[in-house]
């Protein structure tokens, strides 16, 4: 950290001699770092009785809990793996709702594409967990979990995310190796087959949004891709979740122009961020990726859109920076909160007809 150390010390009287304003938003990186990671915050995460949802897991503490719920739950809850990662970790997928009916709509919702956005797997455990504590009593969520299922993948990217907690906080690809360079990774949302490697994707393998070899060479995005193109004609929505940003965005991500179903889609975008913001009155910016955020080709979200999924959204979590990927534990209770208002509000919408 001395490098850092120093290059800050030269760096603040330059911004003062240049009457450049600044703002120290974490003075003392590592040790944020380490307040999420060390072992301070073991506590209480382990017991699963008790499973806290407002601190961060690992790796192992999600697929235990995930275990736990296929156990005590297996009314509601179905859990399976749709293949390997690369690393030869199983890919963990819980279908969630009411067995009644042989065929019902579906909706599928992944975190954890990118490994440092932790907010993101901490968002579907807390999905899961509100529709199995309120499921008996909100009718809302009866409602949801008896008339579609749900698919959840607490995370996507298991290598990454795990190689996040154990060795690089910052890390964002897979943990594929490169036969010709020495970094390892590819950008699991730059990796599907819809205008890959294009504009916003890169074909350097040291680039962090490496678009890989070629398409769904990521045994993660092959996997997840052969369980929608299986399931497309049952799968209603794709909903996925990343950070940080504070945006809902839709298709199209590698091209400026409108969806044949826009006024369905930006209708229940709309009315997804006015229930969000109701919450704390954070308030989302919602829109085309293209346009909202920036261009970027090879995304789950406009491949599930092209292979026939009508609603696919990108989540971008809190917040717009100041804690970035390093979100406070404190504020994965009041980030969920008021994202569940607006994934419930898109599943209520989708049992409504729109036209």
């Amino acid at each position: 950290m001395s490098t850092v150390f120093n290059t800050s010390r030269s760096l603040l009287p330059f911004l003062q001699q240049a009457n450049i304003q600044y703002t120290i938003l974490i003075s003392d990186l590592q040790k944020a770092i380490e307040n999420q990671t060390g072992l301070k915050s073991y506590r209480n995460r382990r017991s699963l009785p008790v499973y806290n949802y407002e601190v961060y897991h690992s790796l192992e503490e999600i697929q235990d809990w995930m275990h736990h719920l296929n156990k005590t739950h297996s009314d509601l809850v179905h859990m399976f793996s749709v293949g390997k990662s690369y690393e030869g970790r199983p890919l963990f997928v819980l279908k969630l709702g009411k067995r009644a009916r042989p065929y019902k709509k579906a909706v599928w919702i992944d975190c954890g594409i990118h490994a440092r956005e932790w907010i993101g797997p901490a968002f579907c455990q807390w999905f899961v967990k509100e529709a199995l504590q309120t499921y008996q009593t909100d009718p809302a969520m009866r409602r949801m979990l008896t008339q579609l299922y749900f698919y959840i993948m607490p995370v996507f990217n298991v290598d990454g995310y795990h190689f996040s907690w154990t060795n690089d906080r910052f890390w964002r690809k897979t943990r594929s190796k490169n036969s010709r360079f020495p970094c390892h990774g590819v950008d699991a949302n730059r990796n599907w087959k819809v205008k890959w490697c294009d504009e916003g994707a890169s074909f350097h393998p040291c680039d962090d949004t490496y678009c890989g070899p070629y398409p769904e060479s990521e045994p993660e995005v092959k996997a997840v891709a052969h369980f929608l193109r299986k399931h497309r004609k049952q799968i209603k929505a794709y909903l996925s979740f990343h950070a940080y940003a504070q945006m809902l965005l839709y298709p199209y991500s590698y091209k400026y122009e409108t969806i044949p179903n826009f006024s369905c889609v930006e209708s229940a975008a709309y009315n997804a961020v006015n229930a969000l913001q109701s919450a704390y009155g954070v308030r989302y910016r919602y829109g085309p990726a293209s346009s909202t955020l920036y261009v970027s080709s090879g995304s789950s979200m406009d491949w599930a859109y092209k292979n026939g999924i009508p609603y696919a959204f990108a989540f971008e979590l809190r917040d717009t920076g100041h804690f970035g990927f390093l979100l406070p534990e404190t504020l994965i209770k009041p980030t969920c909160t008021e994202t569940m208002l607006a994934v419930k509000n898109i599943t209520l919408h989708l049992l409504k007809k729109c036209h």
